[in-house]
């Protein structure tokens, strides 16, 4: 079995991988950016794989991927925020994942920044922002959910979340007349 395909277990055969990758494209994610470290010492990515676990607690689950350049700077940190971007913050979104080679602290250029109090990076303007601790990262494959408890957050209320869906960012249309 490789990497790109999965065992159907009703069936025993398996599931192309690609084919996997495009029924996951039917799901619309809120885009998240997921910023760790310090100082120089920062980076972060682009996640649409954010979900709340419990209300009690409360913890976050986050998916990633650990051969990103971000994981060794979270694992050296054990914490992590979760910035739910708004819709109009695609080019942020656009640099945490790394377009135009960005990498590192570099990805923080184009937005304003503030430090909370686990001294995690978190954007000024975002739609929702969460303080994490990291509480267990389960490794499986390639990724790491990651089980943050969450310490503080911050809503901008009145603002539409930037969405991923079909490959591209969305935004929510009004059905309001």
């Amino acid at each position: 079995m490789t990497t790109a395909n999965a065992i159907n277990v009703d069936t025993g055969h398996l599931v192309d991988g690609a084919r996997f990758k495009m029924a996951m494209r039917h799901l619309a994610g809120a885009v998240s950016v997921i910023t760790v470290g310090r100082g120089e010492d920062r980076s972060g990515l682009t996640a649409t794989s954010v979900s709340s676990l419990s209300a009690d607690v409360p913890p976050v689950i986050v998916s990633v991927n650990r051969t990103s350049s971000s994981w060794p700077v979270l694992e050296r940190y054990q914490r992590f925020c979760v910035n739910v971007l708004a819709h109009d913050q695609q080019h942020i979104a656009r640099s945490f994942a790394g377009h135009g080679g960005r990498q590192g602290v570099a990805r923080y250029a184009d937005a304003d920044w503030h430090e909370l109090a686990t001294g995690t990076p978190a954007l000024k303007d975002a739609l929702t922002v969460l303080d994490c601790f990291m509480e267990q990262a389960i490794h499986h494959h390639s990724h790491a959910i990651l089980i943050g408890h969450v310490c503080a957050v911050t809503v901008r209320p009145g603002v539409q979340p930037l969405l991923y869906w079909q490959g591209g960012y969305q935004r929510l249309k009004s059905t309001e007349p």
